[in-house]
């Protein structure tokens, strides 16, 4: 018992993971190594007088029996397999590594896509708040300038030929009502003298003492009703081209004096909003809101300008076109109705020629491509 408590110290060698013995047990080995004489140290966990085996190593602590006797010198050998788990780590932990670098790659990719999907939702929001804003400053200057606290910017002269171009628009929409009431009364009157005329003819038949006198009545109501065909043709034509000239040139006009009045109104209310600013303090927190004003003002004041030159414009191409337009019809109109009321036939069928109108007779059929061309 004696023997083992004195070499169990020294067979008790710690061994590292890389292969090394351990430094701080040299000492004691040593010491212990001078008491023994001769012969293979045994340990209290092996009672083989073999090489032992260790985790990461091998240990040979002493001779093998029938060996010549040799120094007792503790040698530590490394291990073949601690050697290959040792590079299969460092082989794992270098793929770790690209596999991490890996992820951050496609993290970064998918973060640049998510701001892709975002930004048209963010360009969205930001023209539903300038459109919010400008609604606002509009709404509150219609109700300042209706309630008579608010000002606004006029154009005397421009706002003059506006107001007469809405007026004739008016009253030329009243000219082509009472020319339809005209036209469906006249094919009224058409109809009853064909049928008086058709009851002439057939009494002129039917009464050989009054053949004659029925006869004449029919053929007068007959060229009476060719005659109302001819004015009745030269009347739509007149409210056609009026109304096309109010449908669509004048229309064209007023929309674009709209857009001129909607830029007037933010013009104005932009202007209105800078002069309330200039009014206050100026300090660090309301320079930059009076230059933001002053930028938001100056381009609403050249679209304002840029529509009212476009308008006065746009006006002095619709009057002469509107004069040119009314002068041909109204000749024509007059003409027509001058020479139906004079029993006139041939100066009415030469009115017609002169501005190119083409009757279409009730009950007839459509000429054909090549009558027309």
């Amino acid at each position: 018992m004696a023997e083992d408590a004195r070499r169990s110290p020294a067979a008790q060698i710690s061994v590292t993971r890389n292969g090394e013995a351990d430094k701080s047990h040299e000492d004691v080995f040593q010491r212990d190594m001078s008491h023994v004489s001769s012969g293979p140290v045994t340990s209290h966990f092996h009672n083989s007088p073999e090489n032992y085996a260790m985790t990461e190593g091998v240990v040979q602590v002493g001779p093998d029996a029938g060996s010549p006797p040799q120094t007792n010198t503790p040698r530590v050998v490394a291990s073949p397999a601690a050697a290959s788990r040792l590079a299969r780590s460092i082989s794992d932990s270098q793929v770790e590594i690209q596999k991490g670098a890996l992820r951050e790659q496609q993290m970064g990719g998918a973060v640049v896509l998510a701001d892709d999907i975002k930004s048209p939702a963010i360009e969205k929001l930001e023209l539903v708040r300038k459109w919010s804003i400008n609604t606002y400053k509009c709404t509150k200057q219609i109700l300042s300038e209706k309630l008579g606290r608010g000002s606004r910017t006029v154009d005397l002269e421009l706002e003059a030929q506006i107001d007469v171009l809405r007026d004739n628009k008016r009253k030329y929409e009243h000219v082509i009502k009472l020319a339809q009431t005209l036209c469906t009364q006249l094919e009224q009157m058409l109809m009853t003298q064909r049928q008086l005329g058709d009851a002439f003819a057939d009494l002129s038949l039917k009464t050989p003492a009054l053949h004659e006198e029925f006869g004449y009545n029919a053929e007068t109501q007959k060229l009476l009703a060719k005659n109302g065909e001819t004015l009745l043709g030269a009347i739509s034509f007149f409210i056609a081209n009026v109304k096309t000239l109010v449908d669509k040139t004048i229309e064209d006009t007023l929309i674009n004096i709209k857009q001129y009045e909607a830029a007037r109104i933010e013009y104005d209310a932009y202007r209105t909003d800078l002069e309330e600013l200039n009014l206050g303090p100026r300090d660090a927190n309301t320079l930059p809101k009076i230059e933001l004003s002053q930028q938001q003002f100056q381009i609403h004041r050249e679209k304002y300008e840029k529509m009212r030159n476009d308008v006065s414009v746009k006006l002095k191409f619709l009057e002469e076109n509107k004069v040119k337009v009314l002068h041909n019809q109204l000749i024509l109109f007059h003409n027509a109705i001058a020479a139906y009321f004079a029993g006139n036939q041939q100066q009415l069928e030469q009115t017609l020629k002169q501005f190119h109108i083409k009757l279409k007779l009730p009950g007839g059929e459509t000429p054909s491509w090549l009558e027309e061309h």
